[in-house]
């Protein structure tokens, strides 16, 4: 009798056992992941990602991107009975106070909540899992065509008051003001673009708007990603190929659904790397869209010339 008790323990606890491990590894399947999320900011729509991870049997860490900025790592996500948060120290802004956020998974496999930010204020947020973009079929490409005539804005647009103008063939931005990007937009393709800034400047190339290859004058300093040729944030190029400032540069990058390749004045830095998610500053978190080519006006004087794509066939 007493033996037959025993065996019966011996089964429930192995049942609850059993039931415990599948719960975790239920959550784990329903929180883990990358989710684009997007924040509304008393009307203005702002791009925002995370990508949650576990960490040994119980645990979960992450990274997130905010409107601006780079990729953030999160120390700890909490998850139980479908409720998240967390917590991260500010990046740019000077205060000792955090950045918190706090959602819920939704019956239909979305995330919603609120964001307070470190200055206090409370949005609203939701969040879709992110797309996978893996393409099956090795790209056909065309023939490049030119997006910028050398002559006027005709195939673009000025995100806010124009500071950009034409001259010499040359697309520049004399002082910091607004971005500039394509009117129409792309999927895969192979970018060649030429930029030269002075002393102390930055700008960035956005591949679809939403993932940010930097520029900056950092020649000599070890390859970063946020430095020349990184992909902002996220990841570190080989090599520092940057040039003196006032020289000309250029990108030649090859973007098949998240997989990157980048040659950073002739020399490859990036050899099919996956970009994870969006990088702060991005136009939107609709990563499965069609994007447009941006350039970034905003931290500087910044020029370009001789942008040309090349499209599937």
């Amino acid at each position: 009798m007493h033996r037959l008790n025993f065996k019966c323990v011996l089964a429930a606890l192995f049942s609850l056992f059993i039931f415990s491990r599948f719960q975790s590894t239920a959550q784990t399947l329903s929180i883990e992941g990358r989710w684009d999320l997007t924040v509304n900011m008393n009307g203005r729509m702002a791009p925002s990602w995370l990508e949650v991870r576990h960490s040994g049997t119980n645990g979960y860490i992450g990274h997130f991107v905010a409107d601006g900025g780079s990729a953030r790592p999160i120390s700890k996500v909490n998850f139980k009975e479908g409720k998240m948060s967390f917590h991260i120290p500010a990046q740019w802004e000077v205060t000792n106070k955090e950045l918190l956020l706090d959602g819920e998974l939704s019956a239909d496999g979305t995330l919603g909540g609120t964001m307070t930010t470190t200055s206090g204020r409370v949005f609203t947020w939701v969040g879709v899992r992110a797309p996978k973009l893996w393409r099956e079929k090795t790209p056909v490409w065309g023939k490049p065509i030119s997006l910028f005539n050398g002559k006027n804005f005709d195939g673009w647009e000025v995100m806010g008051n124009n500071q950009w103008v034409v001259e010499d063939g040359i697309l520049k931005s004399p002082t910091s003001g607004a971005n500039i990007r394509t009117t129409k937009t792309f999927d895969d393709f192979k970018l060649h673009i030429e930029f030269r800034y002075p002393k102390g400047s930055n700008s960035g190339v956005y591949l679809r708007g939403r993932y940010e290859i930097q520029i900056e004058d950092t020649k000599g300093l070890e390859p970063l990603s946020i430095y020349l040729g990184g992909i902002y944030g996220f990841i570190d190029p080989w090599l520092n190929m940057a040039k003196e400032a006032g020289e000309w540069q250029s990108y030649d990058v090859t973007l098949v659904g998240r997989m990157v390749t980048l040659l950073v004045n002739g020399q490859t830095v990036i050899y099919k790397q996956e970009i994870p998610g969006i990088t702060g500053g991005a136009i939107d978190s609709n990563e499965g869209a069609p994007g447009p080519i941006m350039m970034q006006g905003d931290h500087g004087p910044i020029e370009f010339r001789n942008i040309m794509i090349t499209l599937t066939k």
